[in-house]
Formats: C-alpha cells, sequence, structure tokens
C-alpha cells in the first residue's frame, strides 16, 4: 500500500498542473483574441480620429453616451479595476462578464472621439471578467477563482503590451503593497504567455523602441566615475518621478471628487471633460495630447516616440497630465498607463536637458518609472523596461523604478490596493486597509496629514 500512496502524492503535482492547464489555455486564449481586436480597433479610431480632426467636437456628446450605457446596465462594471483587485482580495460576487464588451467598445469610442485615455485598464477588466466567467463556469473555490483572476490580469497586461513577463509579475504584485502571491506565480506567467501569443497570431505588432544608449555596469572600466554620476542623476530623477506619479494619483481622484460634486448626474459628467478637452486643444493649438500619444499627427510634435531624442519638450509631461486627468475624472473610459508612459518619457527628455544626461535612457526611465509610482509595481515596471528596451541599462531602470516607488506615497491610481506592508516606518498602522483609506492620512511619503483619523484610532 505505501508505494501505492507515494504514487498518488507524486502525481498530485501533475494533476493539479492539468487542472490548471485546461483552465488557463481557453481563458488566455479568449483574453489574447479581444485584446488583438481591442487593439485593432484602437488602431483604426485612432487613424479615423487624426483623418477626421472635426470628430473632436463630438466628444462630450460620445462621452454621454458610453456613460450613460455604464450607468442603465453597467452595474458593478462601473468600478473597473478596483471591482477585481477587491474581488481578488475579498471574492464574492464575482466580476461582472459584461464588463469585457463594456469597457471595450467605450475604450474605443473614447479614443475615436479624443479623450486623453490608455488602454492597460481595458486590458486588465477584460482579463479579469473573462477569468471570472471562467470561475462562475467551472464553480472553482474562492482560492482557486483567485488565482484565475490573477491570471486572467496577466493576461490581460501581457497581451495588450507585448510584454508577458511583466505581465505575469503585475498580476502577482498589483493586489497588495509590500507582497507578492506566489501561489499564483506559474498560472500568471503561463496566462500571459499564451495571451501574448494569441494576440500575436491575430496579426498584432507592438511598438518597438529604441535606446541607443548602452550604460557600464558599475564594475566595469571605463570608466567607473562617469557610471557612478550617472547613476546619482537617474537617483534624483527618480524621485521627480515619483513626485510626478503622486501629483498624477491625487489630481486624478480629487478632480473626480469635485466633478462629482458639481455634476452628480454619473451621464453628465463625460460633458464637462470632453469640453474641457476641446477648449485646451484650441488654447494651445495642438492635437498632439489627444488619445495614446504614441505617435504624433505632426511629425516633430509631442509622442512618446519623440521624447526618446533628439529634440526636447519642455512643457509636454504637464499638459498631458492636465488632458488625461480631466479625461479620467469626468469618467471617459479607458486605462491610465500609456498617458502615464507618455507623461514619464515626456518629463525624462526634460530632465535629461537639465542634467546633461542621455536623452533616450531618461526617456525610457520615465516611462517606466513614473507608471511604477503610480500603480506601486515597481518590480513589474522593471521586467517591463527590460523587455521594452533591452536589458542593458537594468541598474538604471530599477534605480528609477524603486525610488519612483518609495517616492510616490501611500497613495496611488488603484484605489483599492491594500497595504500589506507600508513603504516607510510610520506612526499608524497602515497594514489591511486600502489605498482609499491611507491616503487620507499618509498622503505624502514623510509625513503624517491630522485633518484625518485614520479608522484603527477611532
Amino acid at each position: 500500500m505505501m508505494p501505492f500512496f507515494s504514487l498518488m502524492l507524486l502525481f498530485l503535482p501533475v494533476l493539479r498542473a492539468m487542472k490548471w492547464l485546461i483552465l488557463i489555455i481557453p481563458m488566455s486564449a479568449v483574453v489574447g483574441s479581444l485584446c488583438a481586436l481591442f487593439l485593432a480597433a484602437l488602431e483604426a479610431a485612432t487613424h479615423y480620429r487624426v483623418a477626421h480632426p472635426a470628430i473632436l467636437f463630438l466628444l462630450p456628446f460620445a462621452g454621454v453616451v458610453t456613460a450613460s450605457i455604464y450607468f442603465w446596465f453597467g452595474g458593478e462594471s462601473e468600478r473597473g479595476n478596483n471591482l477585481i483587485l477587491e474581488q481578488i482580495q475579498k471574492p464574492y460576487s464575482g466580476v461582472p462578464l459584461r464588463m469585457a464588451p463594456l469597457v471595450l467598445v467605450s475604450t474605443v469610442i473614447s479614443h475615436l472621439f479624443g479623450a486623453s485615455v490608455g488602454r492597460e485598464g481595458t486590458a486588465v477588466q477584460i482579463g479579469g471578467s473573462i477569468a471570472s466567467g471562467f470561475a462562475n463556469l467551472f464553480k472553482l473555490s474562492q482560492e482557486a477563482t483567485r488565482v484565475l483572476l490573477i491570471s486572467g490580469i496577466a493576461a490581460g497586461f501581457g497581451a495588450v503590451f507585448g510584454t508577458p513577463v511583466a505581465g505575469a509579475i503585475f498580476g502577482l504584485e498589483v493586489i497588495a503593497i509590500g507582497k507578492v502571491d506566489y501561489l499564483a506565480l506559474v498560472p500568471a506567467l503561463l496566462a500571459s504567455l499564451i495571451a501574448d501569443w494569441v494576440c500575436h497570431a491575430w496579426g498584432i505588432h507592438h511598438t518597438l523602441y529604441t535606446v541607443l544608449f548602452s550604460g557600464y555596469s558599475l564594475r566595469d572600466e571605463p570608466p567607473f566615475h562617469t557610471n557612478l554620476i550617472l547613476l546619482a542623476k537617474v537617483a534624483l530623477c527618480g524621485v521627480c518621478f515619483g513626485l510626478c506619479s503622486l501629483v498624477f494619483s491625487e489630481s486624478t481622484h480629487r478632480l473626480g471628487k469635485f466633478f462629482k460634486t458639481i455634476c452628480p448626474k454619473a451621464w453628465l459628467r463625460p460633458v464637462i471633460g470632453g469640453t474641457l478637452t476641446i477648449i485646451f486643444v484650441y488654447l494651445l493649438d495642438t492635437r498632439d495630447y489627444l488619445g495614446l500619444g504614441i505617435t504624433a499627427p505632426e511629425p516633430n510634435g509631442a509622442s512618446i516616440l519623440n521624447f526618446f531624442g533628439p529634440q526636447s519638450y519642455p512643457y509636454s509631461a504637464l499638459i498631458k497630465i492636465l488632458f488625461t486627468i480631466v479625461a479620467l475624472a469626468s469618467e471617459f473610459k479607458g486605462g491610465e498607463v500609456t498617458p502615464l508612459f507618455f507623461i514619464g518619457a515626456a518629463l525624462g527628455n526634460i530632465l535629461s536637458v537639465w542634467l546633461n544626461a542621455p536623452m533616450d535612457l531618461l526617456a525610457a526611465i520615465g516611462f517606466m518609472a513614473v507608471f511604477a509610482g503610480a500603480s506601486n509595481t515597481p518590480i513589474a515596471c522593471t521586467m517591463m523596461g527590460i523587455e521594452l528596451f533591452g536589458a542593458q541599462n537594468t541598474v538604471y531602470l530599477a534605480t528609477g523604478c524603486f525610488i519612483a516607488y518609495l517616492c510616490s506615497g501611500h497613495t496611488g491610481i488603484y484605489l483599492s490596493q491594500q497595504i500589506f506592508r507600508s513603504k516607510i516606518h510610520t506612526p499608524v498602522n497602515l497594514t489591511e486597509h486600502p489605498l482609499r483609506v491611507t491616503r487620507q492620512n499618509l498622503l505624502w511619503p514623510f509625513g503624517r496629514s491630522d485633518k484625518t483619523q485614520h479608522p484603527s484610532e477611532k
């Protein structure tokens, strides 16, 4: 009997792996296919908007249409990424399956008419929605549902950006600050890889970024002091990137609260954001800040690709922040990440001029570090930088992302993120509380606001 039980114990991991393969492969294939459809539709919408500039005047009405659809049919889907994070932390009702088509169509409409939003939120919601649908179909336990939801996030993120390893780490890291859930490690990686492969199989190609600077590691010669000086400059930029993340996150949340105060009707709020966007376009006489901003309508316009050099763009980061927080606060659908890439690359572009540092290097670091600070995922962002820009500057990428994470404070773009371990020592116990609560007490990374009292102290 003993050999029989030993054999059974040997095969248990194999059986467990087979179960996850049966779940992960079809789920990831669906997510990858939907991400491919989404990216193709996004590209077509962007081309149409550039070719027909007058369509911008319909932006407020397009926002009303999408907001009305969510108001009448969205239900819990309205809460987007935060709902998915809460379902992973404490599963209760699941993520509605209708979230995937709603966010896909709404985001494409936002881009078609010119809202300054991204695409990561859409991909994550597609992944979470499809994963939840599979969990309900197979009646999975709460723990298995958590793993599948994490895998769904990883699949959506990895497919939409073409960074499968970063997608897997992002799915594990984004749930809670200071904690990575290794239970979902292999399923998340498998889901992200399959979704990325399927997305490419549909003929989707991601943007290629070129960083010509190839720095020596700190232990190489020549020259040691040059690398050390550059590393110090990158660390200083990391502080700037982290503070930029904090400003972006808090501005979006506070402006959103203000819009809700002055316009209680949710379906009317996009009119405010759409109208302001039109005004900004004509005041600044540029359309460079509409949509994703990967490329610009004009050859030398402000865009992510142009920030890598050789021209400088002094005010682009600030202007993109303005366009994006107005769009997000007025509840246009999309994501924050690609606008954060734009803001970070633009900030790195101008910092390189001020600090006499390689422009393409600082643009690449800013590209990742501002997102690292805003999403509180420094490891995923470092890996994403390696996948997008190559491994030759890993030391600089990691330095920028890690310092930005520290300096962004206890806030972020995902208010349902829980704090497992605080970034710094604080007099208040922050653990097991979401950012929605803690940001009221520790807005800045080096001090406490006394305006509100933490629930643990009441």
